[in-house]
């Protein structure tokens, strides 16, 4: 796991290359967190092909690792958060998701 702090910048860089050509790995309870807001991967593809990092990663004592938030709008236009963090300079990991009132 990355547990060096990258800028929101490089981040947000980071995550697109992983997109494109690299792994992103959704992880079970962000799998779980989507459908419960009745959404799918697919459905919050945009959110993270073109999505904003606003707010500052916060650091996760229990698994010592950055996490990072994306926001966007998903296709059927919900304000939704994805919460990911970066695994390697080629991969990360989508840890859950939520739809905020924007």
């Amino acid at each position: 796991m990355h547990a060096v702090r990258l800028s929101k910048q490089k981040v947000q860089q980071l995550l697109r290359r992983c997109l494109e050509s690299g792994i992103v790995e959704p992880h079970p309870h962000f799998e779980e967190a989507l459908k419960e807001d009745g959404l799918d991967l697919m459905d919050v593809m945009p959110v993270l092909k073109s999505g904003i990092i606003y707010d500052e990663p916060e650091f996760s004592v229990r698994f010592q690792h950055w996490r990072y938030k994306v926001e966007g709008r998903e296709v059927g236009s919900k304000w939704v958060a994805i919460v990911f963090t970066p695994v390697t300079n080629n991969e990360v990991l989508l840890i859950t998701a939520f739809v905020k009132q924007k």
